[in-house]
Order: C-alpha cells, then sequence, then structure tokens
C-alpha cells in the first residue's frame, strides 16, 4: 500500500540547499518556499528531457494541493521525493514530499497538462512522453 510519507515508493529524489532566504523570523523554512522546492521536483521530471514536450508545447500546473506535516529547518538540505501518481491523454499527476533526514515534512499532488502556447488548449502526450512518465510511476500505487 502507498504511503506519501515514506520515501521508498518515490522513483525520483533530488536534493536541494536550504538558503537562509528560505527562513521565516522564527528560524524555520516558510511555508512559500515549499511550494519553490516541490516546484524544483517537478522541474527534474517534465524538464529533464526537453524532447518530452511536442513542438509548440509547454507543461502548466492545473490543480496542486500542498499538506504541511511538519517543519524544515535552516541549515540543511531537503529531498524532494517524486513519482507519476497518473499519466492521462495530456496530463500528468505527480506525487511529491519533502524530507528532512527520514522526517517527512510536507507533501504534495499537482496535474500538469501539455498545452499548445498558439492554440492555447491542452495537447496531448506523445507515446514516447507516455511511456517515459510511466516509467516514474510511485511503487506500490494501487
Amino acid at each position: 500500500m502507498f504511503d506519501p510519507k515514506f520515501i521508498d515508493p518515490y522513483p525520483v529524489l533530488t536534493n536541494e540547499k536550504i538558503r537562509l532566504s528560505d527562513t521565516d523570523r522564527q528560524g524555520h523554512v516558510n511555508n512559500v518556499a515549499f511550494s519553490f522546492f516541490f516546484e524544483a521536483g517537478r522541474a527534474a521530471i517534465v524538464l529533464e528531457n526537453p524532447d518530452l514536450l511536442e513542438p509548440g508545447c509547454f507543461f502548466v500546473i492545473v490543480t496542486t494541493t500542498i499538506d504541511f506535516l511538519g517543519e524544515l529547518h535552516y541549515p540543511g538540505t531537503v529531498t524532494i521525493a517524486n513519482g507519476i501518481e497518473r499519466v492521462g491523454k495530456s496530463s500528468i499527476t505527480v506525487r511529491q514530499a519533502l524530507f528532512q533526514g527520514d522526517r517527512c515534512a510536507s507533501t504534495s499532488s499537482s496535474t500538469m497538462a501539455q498545452v499548445n502556447i498558439a492554440a492555447k488548449a491542452s495537447h496531448p502526450l506523445s507515446e514516447s512522453a507516455r511511456n517515459h512518465f510511466a516509467g516514474m510511476m510511485l511503487a506500490g500505487k494501487d
């Protein structure tokens, strides 16, 4: 059974340095910085291979949720755990978690659609993109 608060099911891990500017006056990482860390993780999935996008297209976020489970602290690093929850016709759903050490501080789910820039409309993923994203599916996801 998939539990988003454990790192093992996530196939793509990236690390980011926590900067002093990410903190609030109490020395905790600001909630807004969590969004930036999740963005870095999504970028590792969709921008690592520019051939995934169809010509004239890019990815946009359709919906995103963030659950705050704990604190992140400076100094240090955060591990962004990433996996694909669903591959659709023109979209993917990315499930993510932020870890500092072995502790999960936050989880997120985002649906991203491939959009044709000129038409300003969704555009189907190529078969190679669908296969690429399918290779990043979360382990144990029902």
